[in-house]
């Protein structure tokens, strides 16, 4: 589920330029693919949380893997600009709903941080090997490749979850939380912020990393794409390696948040000159560990925070992240157009990052996660019933 949904996130804008020849329109018409997923994306994150916590997990990843696996058939039809457009935010309904679905899916089987990090490492891998595979495979498949790749991912995921052991009800109803609530709660604030930053700005600048190398760097489509794919799959590592070390230490938790930003700030600074292969690698991997951190102590503590609704307050959380892409994918794009080929737009980026240490969460707040975290036997697994 994670890879499937990490994928759609970047296979875009790892082949921008290509596609952006043949779809006959500029690059920042081809950041509309990726705004118009993630616009949708972000709005179904709360819609999406409740529905997990109404109806459970499972039914509701099942449903969002469908809705991406027939977006993405659609999107092979014709290079309509259009139609990518409209499809794409089809899309995002399944990719938001999905990923919201999965973090419950992990809670519901007594998962505490680091298995949310697991989780969330499998998001930012179909992240980064789309960076890498989708612009390898665009001599055979064209201006197709992103989109082909991305309904066998989703089309795997299918399978892999139906084979998958079902959350038993644990006896409780829960009724959610509402939106009103949600958006008074200041704690869920300071989690967003860090959210905004560790996924938003990442995402922002994964999909256009590959543009930058090429055109600033003179970097071939190939080496600029598997260097870029780093700034996802790096967080393979730092997402669950972020949720062990938060575990039992809620002033760790804070610490892991905070060296997480100044991390990606670095990363993105480094990358500015799109200088040397070495130092390329660096900080595409600095950008991609480092936004990892955060991931499971935020998602973890959101979660514990609205034990009325887990599902409902990941979903604002992660959809403050998702707003940012929406935001800034097309925004850093326009900045090619400048003097620098997108140098201004990526020092921009690094700022922002750093901007976001001034709200870091509370410790308590991140201890939230250690009081009510269950035990790994506190909820049982079923097999799918033939």
């Amino acid at each position: 589920m994670g890879l499937a949904v990490g994928w759609n996130i970047t296979n875009v804008g790892a082949v921008a330029e290509p596609l952006a020849d043949a779809y006959g329109i500029g690059l920042g018409v081809v950041g509309l693919f990726t705004t118009s997923l993630f616009l949708v994306h972000a709005l179904v994150q709360i819609p999406g949380g409740r529905r997990a916590d109404r109806h459970g997990a499972f039914p509701v990843a099942l449903a969002a893997l469908l809705v991406m696996a027939a977006g993405n058939g659609l999107l092979l039809a014709a290079p309509d600009p259009t139609l990518a457009i409209a499809v794409r935010a089809l899309v995002g309904l399944g990719t938001g709903v999905a990923f919201v679905a999965g973090s419950d899916y992990v809670r519901a089987a007594a998962g505490g941080p680091l298995a949310q990090g697991v989780f969330g490492g499998s998001a930012m891998a179909g992240g980064g090997l789309a960076l890498a595979v989708v612009p390898a495979l665009n001599g055979p498949l064209g201006w197709r490749a992103p989109f082909a790749t991305a309904l066998a991912v989703a089309l795997a995921g299918l399978v892999v979850l139906a084979l998958s052991p079902r959350p038993l009800a644990r006896g409780e109803e829960r009724s959610g939380t509402s939106l009103r609530g949600l958006l008074r709660d200041r704690r869920l604030d300071r989690l967003a912020v860090a959210h905004m930053a560790s996924l938003g700005l990442n995402a922002v600048v994964a999909n256009w990393a590959v543009t930058l190398l090429t055109r600033a760097g003179g970097y071939s489509l190939a080496v600029a794409g598997v260097a870029s794919a780093l700034t996802l799959a790096a967080g393979i590592v730092g997402r669950p390696l972020g949720g062990w070390l938060s575990r039992g230490d809620p002033g760790r938790g804070r610490a892991l948040v905070a060296t997480s930003l100044a991390v990606g700030a670095a990363g993105t600074v480094l990358l500015l000159p799109a200088g040397p292969l070495a130092l390329v690698l660096l900080a595409c991997a600095l950008v991609g560990f480092g936004a990892g951190l955060a991931f499971a102590p935020v998602f973890a503590a959101a979660a514990a925070l609205r034990p009325a609704g887990p599902g409902a307050a990941v979903g604002l959380v992660n959809m403050a992240g998702n707003l940012v892409i929406v935001a800034g994918t097309p925004v850093l794009g326009l900045s090619f157009a400048l003097q620098g080929n997108g140098r201004a737009g990526f020092a921009a980026v690094a700022a922002l990052w750093a901007a976001a240490l001034l709200a870091l969460p509370r410790a308590s707040e991140l201890a939230a996660a250690e009081v009510t975290e269950p035990s790994p036997a506190g909820t049982p697994l079923s097999r799918p019933t033939r």
